[in-house]
């Protein structure tokens, strides 16, 4: 594609984005690759103000080195203003866990959130293009996923902006190579460590030699099941028109209660699952169940699900039953038909063990953390302010916000993810006993 056949579709994709931005700067993630490199010139020859953002992850040893002084020789030649961060990602993940890539996108996302409002930018732009939607396509499909999950990465999400996601990797190329531009290449996207690299370098390759026209293809399919998302969107709108609200009558007797229910309350945060369960309950009449999702809580009351906005975290209080599988608002595993115990079974934070006399309590519940909380920490004596575990553990005050402790009977037995608790021990060779596994993907 020629060079301006190409920024001017990419005028047209995205003439909302650019006239929102005609006055504001724009945070454009640069990271020295030929994605990126394309990005930040796309929207300079487009007028846009930019201020660049580096992450270093030293991952890469001297890779890394490389990647940060090119991206600061181009950012001078450019007279783009940059700003770049160092981060240690082997401690954020024994801190939070979650796979390396996991732990970059939180970092990294979390940063460039950060430099916006510092910057004044009006958005965060990637460089995500037509090749990237294909794969995302292909991975969620194969996560098991509904229509959400196969229409791919929106333009707009948030304050993050993809101004590429009409056109291919090789029109980039194609691009970068006609203005004479460099750029580094990242020697590990040639090896199939990742899912997502062996999706690109395996998998994707072998069906386009079959099927030469399978991502225009797969891009019309995506494009269909976007259309259909809004058509159910808007007919559970119509079918529920009070989302806060919804009365026994309007979803017990429907076939597709659940995916009804899910599709007009899914912008909340509530998942299939926690849907499904709704609609259990709500059918046998089973009030009182409670599901949490991003500071809303839903009521399965006798004849009407209600929900309700939490303003304040430490009030939200969830029961939870350990006699089967905990769905909201985390998703615990529970074990009871277990071979004879070893403390080898545990790790003391994703995975606790409790003697089963645990479940003659009278109320369990997850709740935040509230201040003067103290736990007895598995293996030491006495009790230990919670605030000072996650002291321990260099907690920031949003992770601190965000993590769930377990109560039984008003003894904190579990900060999910970080601490157990000594209470309910469980003796080596016991069968007597709770396997908890915290399910953090």
């Amino acid at each position: 594609m020629e060079r301006g056949v190409l920024l001017n579709r990419i005028k047209a994709d995205n003439y909302d984005q650019l006239h929102t931005i005609s006055h504001a700067p724009v945070l454009v993630a640069l990271s020295g690759g030929a994605d990126s490199v394309a990005l930040l010139h796309i929207l300079l020859d487009l007028d846009c103000q930019c201020h660049a953002a580096h992450c270093n992850f030293n991952l890469r040893g001297l890779e890394s080195k490389r990647d940060e002084q090119f991206v600061r020789n181009l950012c001078e030649k450019l007279h783009v203003p940059l700003t770049v961060k160092s981060f240690n990602v082997p401690a954020y993940q024994q801190e939070h866990g979650g796979s390396v890539e996991m732990a970059c996108r939180d970092l990294r996302y979390a940063w460039f959130e950060e430099e916006r409002l510092a910057h004044g930018c009006a958005f965060i732009a990637v460089a995500h293009h037509a090749d990237d939607q294909i794969e995302t396509f292909y991975l969620n499909l194969m996560r098991g996923t509904g229509l959400r999950g196969l229409t791919g990465m929106k333009r707009l999400n948030g304050n993050v902006w993809r101004p590429l996601l009409g056109v291919s990797r090789n029109d980039l190329l194609d691009y970068l190579a006609s203005i004479g531009q460099d750029f580094v290449t990242d020697s590990t996207n040639a090896q199939n460590d990742f899912r997502r690299n062996r999706l690109r370098n395996i998998v994707l390759p072998a069906i386009k030699q079959q099927f030469p026209r399978a991502n225009e293809r797969t891009h019309d399919t995506m494009s269909n099941l976007a259309d259909d998302l809004d058509l159910i969107t808007n007919i559970a709108t119509q079918l529920l028109p009070n989302e806060r609200h919804i009365e026994r009558g309007q979803l017990a007797s429907h076939p597709q209660a659940s995916t009804l229910l899910y599709h007009r309350i899914r912008h909340l945060g509530f998942n299939r699952d926690q849907c499904r369960q709704a609609i259990v309950a709500l059918r046998g009449e089973h009030s009182g169940k409670q599901f949490y999702a991003r500071g809303f809580v839903m009521h399965i009351n006798r004849h009407s699900i209600d929900i309700e906005q939490v303003t304040e975290r430490e009030d939200i209080e969830i029961p939870i039953d350990l006699h089967t599988h905990v769905l909201s608002p985390v998703n615990i595993q529970i074990s009871l038909n277990n071979p004879p115990f070893s403390p080898l079974m545990c790790d003391g934070k994703r995975k606790v063990a409790f003697n089963t006399s645990l479940l003659q309590c009278q109320r369990i519940v997850l709740r935040h953390w509230r201040r003067g909380d103290r736990i007895k920490p598995f293996g030491l004596k006495g009790s230990k302010l919670v605030s000072d575990v996650f002291t321990d553990l260099k907690l920031d005050h949003n992770a601190k916000r965000d993590i769930w402790l377990m109560e039984a009977d008003g003894e904190i037995l579990w900060i999910l993810g970080c601490r157990a608790a000594a209470h309910y021990p469980v003796d080596n060779e016991s069968q007597d006993y709770l396997l908890l596994c915290l399910d953090t993907h």
